[in-house]
């Protein structure tokens, strides 16, 4: 891959203020992209990662949206376009988690997941799809225009206690293959990544203490906790011509978690 293998695009990068979404937008940045910087509630976490990529070299801008609001983001997208002129690449990065078991699972703790997790990408997804179409191709790719969703392993897998945030990306795997069946024909490429375990604040309490993080990797063959750094790498090449015949495609970084590895030794 080339050094710079973004160089000259313009991405934005929602939830991109914390845990993956810092990694990507860093990563992003050191690829040579001008990087959007989304957060919903601490404009000083994106600032500090604005001033990070500014700092060795690269675009950014701190843009703020709640993704599950549709107002927010076209306003989001049309302060980025603004200062850099169109936009590339989007990663449809936000997310939350609201915990609970099934029976005990307010109306609000669905909403809410499912308001950020799924609504959140379709709009965030639809925004970049119309800007793609109403801005005229440039030569720095072969594509007209790139859309990474993050998805979950809990795409696949089950995950009893957290039926919502199970629900949301079991749906984002479908939006995104439908939507990338439909936009194909545009020269759009929409394509997701399904973390497994990595460490993020998001999920703290699975990896902090050496009991914890023993127990978690029970479910992960290569035997490692995931990095978000990890994630980015994959988002990058996902951005990157060196992906371009790629569509339609979840790409798992999880250390195996999606194989069952409870099946191991079961056969």
């Amino acid at each position: 891959m080339d050094a710079k293998p973004l160089a000259g695009q313009k991405a934005i990068v929602t939830g991109g203020s914390s845990g993956i979404g810092a990694a990507i937008c860093r990563a992003f940045g050191r690829a040579g992209a001008a990087v959007g910087v989304n957060y919903r509630s601490k404009p000083e976490d994106a600032e500090a990662i604005v001033a990070e990529i500014r700092a060795a070299g690269g675009e950014a801008l701190a843009v703020g949206a709640d993704v599950s609001k549709e107002a927010d983001v076209i306003a989001m997208f049309e302060r980025f376009v603004a200062a850099h002129g169109r936009v590339d690449i989007v990663v449809a990065n936000a997310g939350l988690q609201m915990d609970s078991r099934f029976a005990d699972m307010t109306l609000e703790q669905w909403n809410g997941v499912l308001g950020a997790n799924l609504t959140g990408q379709f709009l965030t997804t639809r925004e970049g799809v119309r800007r793609f179409l109403a801005q005229d191709p440039v030569p720095l790719s072969r594509a007209r225009g790139k859309i990474i969703c993050m998805s979950s392993v809990h795409e696949v897998i089950p995950w009893a206690g957290h039926v919502n945030y199970a629900a949301s990306k079991g749906g984002v795997m479908l939006m995104m293959k439908s939507l990338a069946q439909e936009v194909a024909p545009k020269g759009i490429r929409v394509n997701s990544i399904a973390p497994g375990a990595i460490r993020t604040p998001i999920n703290r309490s699975a990896w902090e203490t050496q009991e914890a993080e023993k127990k978690l990797l029970e479910l992960i063959p290569y035997g490692r906790v995931g990095e978000p750094d990890d994630v980015a790498r994959a988002a990058v090449w996902l951005a990157s011509e060196d992906s371009d015949y790629v569509t339609g495609a979840t790409i798992f970084v999880d250390g195996g978690m999606s194989l069952y590895p409870g099946f191991a030794d079961n056969g």
